[in-house]
């Protein structure tokens, strides 16, 4: 994917190693990624996926970097290809020098690009295809609709661009990314820049460092941008006589959204969706999922409903306790990477008692189990190893019928597992009266803590406190 402009004028250092010492390996998370093959480019090995089981046919053609077993790696990316995936058969693959593909002496042009995306089509038996690219990837696929529409049913374009100046507008903002190369490859500190909404995310920040890395070395990265440099396709737009849709977010920090508008102008009966917000990377921010909405439209005549399930779960939640004194006495760098080691052990921790992560709330967690007390287990596990750290969590449980929409929860049970968590104290696991009966015969030790009133929920509450 692409790094943003503007990186001198966002003051983002030239290179900040962040002190390691709360560092923890990040969890794996439970979702079987898709099995990595190579397709044979004249000569080089380009390294290629396969999933989704839906009507259409999809080519996925990343943006600047990619590494197609990272992407497995965040929720958030998980969860949007599987969206895509859910109406599609998609093909997606690592460009030569990058990611899992061969490292190339020279990296290539346009032209041994295109071979790419026909190899690895021939390889898996694609005759057509859409192609969709994102960034950079908006014009290669652009490109190859003009050049080969014998292979291209459609041509889709997200956050794309026809001329480089849409994303670098001068060479002073482009030397402003080579600085950031050269010197803070891999930290992931660029993520502000071309995805706002995710900043001060550490765990995300990570993921973006883990991808930097994964996705080419710096050398390679920089030549990459030079050659991307000379990207201007505009002459050949009108060329493309394919069904075309271009979507692009209007306040796109990254591809100016007048970009893509361009594409959509110049290119014969091209369709153009206009989606509000900042963010260049398509699987966060407000809409990530109304981008594939618009995709499955576009394919297949018809939308998804959103997705909502009415299940029986039990829910957690987790708050570090004093977190803005805390703060205030480490420093910003320090807790930083203190919110990153207490990311990772509660995710570490969520995997092994099979507990499903929701969301990152603040400086907590919402996590669903399917048994109550394996939750317990793991809300003990997680308040005893994160003190490890010099930091205490509380906890709360409850357990009810809730909704599952697009992978977010919603119902009454969920402000009352909140509102339990809210009266716990430092190192506590608070639980309903309705976990407690669900327990019986697991040997989970529990106390009675007393009856409350919860806010914004009838009736009172009986609460008990687990102990190992």
């Amino acid at each position: 994917m692409c790094a943003a402009k503007g990186l001198r004028a966002r003051g983002l250092p030239a290179h900040a190693g962040p002190d390691m010492s709360y560092c923890v390996p990040t969890s794996r998370m439970s979702v079987t990624t898709p099995v990595t093959r190579y397709a044979k480019s004249e000569g080089v090995h380009v390294a290629y996926q396969e999933f989704g089981d839906g009507p259409a046919n999809v080519v996925f053609v990343p943006g600047f970097v990619s590494h197609i077993d990272n992407y497995w790696t965040h929720p958030n990316v998980v969860r949007w290809l599987e969206r895509l995936g859910s109406f599609a058969r998609v093909v997606m693959f690592d460009k030569r020098g990058t990611g899992l593909s061969d490292r190339v002496s020279e990296l290539p042009g346009m032209d041994e690009r295109m071979d790419d995306v026909r190899a690895v089509m021939d390889e898996v038996g694609l005759e057509r295809a859409a192609v969709f690219g994102i960034s950079e990837g908006g014009s290669l696929a652009a490109l190859f609709a003009a050049h080969h529409p014998e292979r291209c049913e459609a041509l889709i374009a997200y956050g794309a661009f026809a001329q480089f100046t849409s994303w670098f507008p001068t060479q002073e903002d482009l030397e402003g990314l080579f600085t950031y190369i050269d010197s803070g490859w891999g930290t992931g500190e660029s993520l502000p820049l071309f995805a706002p909404t995710s900043e001060g995310d550490v765990a995300f920040q990570e993921w973006w460092g883990r991808f930097e890395r994964l996705g080419a070395d710096p050398g390679a990265a920089i030549t990459l941008m030079r050659m991307n440099s000379q990207i201007d396709i505009t002459e050949i737009l009108p060329t493309i006589h394919v069904p075309t849709l271009v979507i692009h977010r209007t306040g796109d920090t990254t591809i100016d959204f007048a970009g893509g508008v361009l594409l959509a102008e110049r290119i014969p009966n091209a369709q153009l969706v206009e989606l509000p917000g900042p963010d260049h990377l398509p699987w966060v921010g407000e809409n990530p999922l109304r981008i594939i909405d618009e995709i499955e439209q576009f394919l297949t005549g018809t939308r998804s409903e959103p997705v909502a399930d009415r299940v029986l779960a039990t829910l957690l939640f987790t708050d570090i306790v004093d977190s803005t004194i805390t703060a205030g006495t480490v420093g910003d760098d320090r807790w930083r990477n203190l919110l990153h080691a207490h990311d990772n052990t509660i995710r570490g921790e969520l995997a092994r008692f099979r507990g499903k992560e929701v969301k990152r709330t603040g400086d907590g967690f919402l996590a669903t189990f399917d048994a109550p007390a394996r939750a317990i287990r793991c809300a003990l596990s997680i308040s005893e190893a994160v003190r490890s750290l010099g930091i205490e969590v509380r906890a709360g449980l409850h357990t009810g019928e809730i909704h599952i929409t697009d992978g977010d929860v919603e119902g009454i049970s969920v402000h009352i597992a909140s509102r339990v968590a809210d009266l716990a104290g430092a190192h506590e696991v608070l639980v309903s009266r309705t976990v407690k009966d669900l327990i019986a015969g697991s040997g989970v030790s529990l106390e009675p803590y007393g009856t409350y009133t919860l806010k914004g929920v009838p009736d009172e509450w009986q609460l008990f406190r687990a102990s190992t």
